[in-house]
């Protein structure tokens, strides 16, 4: 006599199985991950880390957070002394924020503008102002991606070389968020 198994009966083995196997399956692949390969023998031979040479690598210098902090503060310090809400972004020498600091009452657009000033002024080596006059002649560098070519933008050197780069957004200006970002170079040591 065959025994016909209730709807409840059914739904309940039937995930018992499925568990099962997927229990199964997980072991046999966690099994397999971790086993050595049967070709090696019983141990996996490492493999030494490369040394690079002296000539095959360089050194530079970073700006670092407490500078960074020290340069956003002062160029809002700057901007509240003369009515004016601005961000500031300091990023480094790889265009990489370091910090940004938004002041209050700054519009939402000056915090993306305040970052790209920087980019713009740490990868040229110059003043976004002085960068701006260059479009004249070569209009195509405002296509470059992440950059804007609008005052406001100071790079922070050492030894000559660019290391950071400043940027202000939200001054009526460029010229006055130019202003910002320098006093904010000018407060690192």
């Amino acid at each position: 006599m065959k025994k016909t198994l209730s709807r409840r009966a059914r739904i309940a083995t039937g995930g018992a199985v499925l568990a099962a196997v997927a229990a199964g399956t997980f072991g046999t692949v966690a099994a397999n991950a971790s086993a050595p390969d049967a070709t090696q023998g019983s141990a996996v031979a490492a493999v030494p880390a490369a040394e690079a040479g002296k000539r095959d690598t360089t050194t530079s210098t970073h700006l670092t957070i407490d500078a960074a902090t020290e340069a956003a503060q002062a160029a809002l310090k700057a901007a509240k002394k003369e009515g004016q809400r601005i961000t500031v972004a300091v990023v480094d020498r790889n265009g990489n924020t370091i910090l940004t600091m938004r002041g209050d009452g700054a519009g939402p657009q000056s915090y993306e503008s305040a970052v790209k000033k920087a980019f713009t002024a740490v990868a040229w080596n110059a003043p976004t102002t002085e960068l701006a006059g260059r479009l004249e002649s070569a209009p195509n560098l405002k296509d470059i991606p992440g950059t804007l070519f609008l005052g406001g933008g100071v790079p922070v050197t050492s030894g000559k070389a660019p290391i950071a780069g400043i940027g202000v957004a939200g001054a009526p200006s460029g010229t006055l968020d130019e202003k910002f970002a320098q006093a904010g170079a000018e407060a690192i040591d």
